[in-house]
Formats: C-alpha cells, structure tokens, sequence
C-alpha cells in the first residue's frame, strides 16, 4: 500500500472546481506498469472485492443495489448511473460521479504515459448551509469520519491497482 500517495489535487480537473469553491476535497495517486484505457480502470474500480461490499451496504441501507454489467455500462458510457452515484462529469481521463443526496462527489483520472498509467482517486465533501449560523460546514460526522475516508481511499485505489498487477 506504500505505492499509493496522497497528492494535491490536480489544477483543472473536474474535482478542481470543488476545492476551489471551499468543499473538502482530497486525492490519491499511483503508478501502474502497463497502459490501461480509462473505462479499464472505471470498471476495475468499482468491481474490485472492497468495493462491491461497499455496494452491499448501499444495497441493504438506502436500496441503491448495482451490478458489475451497471459498472461495465457507466464505464462505457453507456448508462450515467451507478449504484448511488449519477455522472455529473466527464472527458476522455476523467469522471466526476455525484452521490444521490448531492453532498459527495467521488473522482477518477487517469494520466497516460509512454509505458505505464498514473490512476487517480479523489472525492470531495460539499458543505452544507447552516440556516442558524449561516455558515457552511462540513458536519460533525464528516470530521469523525475523516480519518475512516482516508485509510478506506487508499485501499479502494490499491485494490484497483492489484488488477492490473
């Protein structure tokens, strides 16, 4: 796992936009020794055994159940959907998926090289308007979570490296 690295998020991405209007926004990055094409890396994310517990849950708690072929589907660009997620954005390296209640966005990018792929995860926390404090806040749950989100964001990239190793 010491091959994932926590990076600044890169300037003009999709995800960009949410750090730059105050959101909590993170990424990380690692190196993979072949070129892989992005809906490779799409699709090997979101199937990986980590993931597809994390789709479990979804299913159980809130009803947003997905298959891998809904996985193959978004990554081909063939559906804008998956599990809980809605693509708010896309391009040829990136994809900036939306949750259902509007407040996370989850972020994939590849950056292709002579002979290997640079993949990049990332995600953001949109703050939410307190109407008594007229402030914007992240919510005490996302600071208890934090630490959580981090350690599960790397495992999430490492477990979609391991397919491509």
């Amino acid at each position: 796992m010491f091959s994932i690295e926590r990076c600044p998020v890169p300037a003009t991405t999709l995800l960009d936009k949410y750090l730059q209007n105050g959101a909590y926004a993170d990424c990380y990055s690692t190196l993979v020794r072949d070129k892989i094409t992005f809906p490779e890396f799409i699709f090997s994310f979101y199937t990986t055994p980590l993931f597809r517990l994390e789709r479990l849950i979804l299913t159980l708690l809130i009803s947003k159940p997905s298959t891998d072929q809904e996985a193959r589907d978004m990554a081909d660009e063939v559906s804008g959907t998956f599990a809980a997620w809605t693509v708010e954005s896309r391009n040829e390296n990136e994809i900036l998926m939306c949750d259902f209640a509007g407040r996370t966005r989850s972020w994939l990018m590849i950056a292709s090289m002579k002979d290997h792929t640079r993949l990049y995860f990332g995600s953001a926390v949109v703050p939410s308007r307190s109407a008594r404090a007229r402030i914007s806040t992240l919510g005490f749950g996302f600071q208890v979570l934090l630490a959580f989100h981090r350690i599960y964001s790397v495992l999430l990239l490492y477990s979609a490296k391991s397919k491509f190793e």
